[in-house]
């Protein structure tokens, strides 16, 4: 019996696997496994190889809270050490210490006008931020610049600006949220960016922002509500990935976008 797709339900069945994050191939060429019956070839075992310490030092334990320990405190002094923010993007690019790294294409750093009055936390880049090598800048860019715009600001606006980072600046596999180690390790380095970039307010869009900065979660609770970290007045608001997927959460963005706008005349 032969089977076969039509153009529009492949189609369909390819957008939804890279929106679950399958953005590359595995085998260079494709397979047809109706065709191989009994002869599919089975992948080699790859040869076990235990790693080996150098003279003098002990074995790598990069899972160990001790090693993540070492992490932190690699981190904290490089961040320690960044006198102004393209020093601190020369450190993360150096920071080896992230394994996130190795599987990005990019470092995502900021965007918009360093020195803004208003700094915009998100959580980490996802596939279109990870290729373009700036954060916000898929669909949920497009509605934070089109939040941005009703309120009369923008990352390129010269007089009302904006500037954007994330907690993480490299992509995690399948856009998976990122875990605890890896916010505390990536910490230091937000920290400094905050000192660096010198905004009047920061906004911190979704959980992880939150979890980093202000020890807790759930941000249906803490949105609109203004807090202080980092010595600087915190507005917590929903992630405009989550207003894509939820719409009717909109209205309560807008009176945080609205509670934003009136903080700013007072500062």
């Amino acid at each position: 019996m032969e089977s076969a797709l039509d153009y529009s339900t492949a189609k369909a069945l390819l957008e939804w696997q890279i929106e679950m994050g399958a953005d590359e191939a595995i085998g260079d060429a494709a397979l047809n496994r109706y065709e191989l019956g009994e002869t599919m070839p089975r992948a080699a075992a790859s040869p076990t190889v235990t790693p080996q310490p150098q003279s003098g030092t002990a074995p790598a334990e990069t899972g160990t809270p001790a090693a993540r320990t070492d992490a932190t405190t690699a981190a904290r002094e490089a961040a320690r050490t960044a006198q102004d923010l393209a020093g601190l993007r020369a450190a993360m690019a150096a920071f080896e210490h992230c394994d996130l790294k190795s599987g990005a294409r990019s470092l995502v750093f900021a965007d918009g006008i360093a020195g803004a009055p208003v700094m915009i936390l998100g959580e980490a880049p996802g596939r279109d931020e990870d290729r373009e090598g700036r954060p916000f800048v898929g669909k949920a860019g497009q509605l934070l610049d089109r939040m941005l715009a009703a309120i009369d600001r923008g990352r390129d606006r010269a007089e009302a600006p904006v500037y954007i980072s994330n907690v993480l600046p490299w992509r995690p596999p399948q856009n998976r949220t990122p875990d605890k180690a890896e916010i505390a390790m990536m910490l230091p380095f937000v920290e400094r960016h905050v000192q660096l970039a010198a905004p009047k307010i920061l906004v911190l869009m979704g959980n992880t922002p939150c979890q980093a900065l202000l020890g807790r979660s759930g941000i249906t609770r803490m949105r609109g509500h203004l807090t202080q970290a980092l010595d600087l007045p915190v507005l917590p608001m929903f992630h405009p990935a989550y207003l894509l997927r939820n719409p009717a959460a909109k209205r309560e963005a807008w009176a945080d976008l609205l509670a934003l706008k009136a903080q700013l005349k007072e500062l």
